[in-house]
């Protein structure tokens, strides 16, 4: 597997590992990897221990930031890869304002679906 992109390592401050979020959440981490797998969340590889890790920013205390796995489901749908999502949810989006995972983090779903979907067109 290819190094992480820098420009991802730059927009990202934080990460966390999936252990950590299945405790968070209280489940088995296996759960947490399902979610991986099955594309409700994205994790990459990073470290020296190259172990899976999410952006912090997608996780909350009770679950998942709200509309993410939506959000996910549409970039995909523009054949974007794990990295493009995750740049493009990171980068600033003057019209939104702020980055679209700040927005989805302020329950501006809608705003940020209609975004990526027009993407599509």
């Amino acid at each position: 597997m290819s190094e992480i992109n820098p420009k991802i390592e730059a927009l990202v401050p934080e990460w966390t590992y999936l252990p950590d979020i299945s405790e968070l959440w209280g489940v088995q981490v296996t759960e947490v990897r399902n979610m991986v797998k099955t594309g409700q969340l994205i994790a990459i590889r990073r470290g020296e221990n190259r172990s899976l890790q999410v952006p912090a920013a997608f996780i909350e205390a009770d679950g998942l930031v709200k509309h993410l796995s939506g959000t996910l489901t549409v970039l995909r749908d523009c054949k974007f890869s794990d990295e493009e999502i995750i740049e493009w949810l990171f980068t600033e989006d003057p019209s939104l304002p702020g980055s679209p995972i700040q927005a989805l983090r302020e329950n501006r779903g809608t705003e940020v679906k209609r975004r990526a979907q027009a993407m599509a067109l």
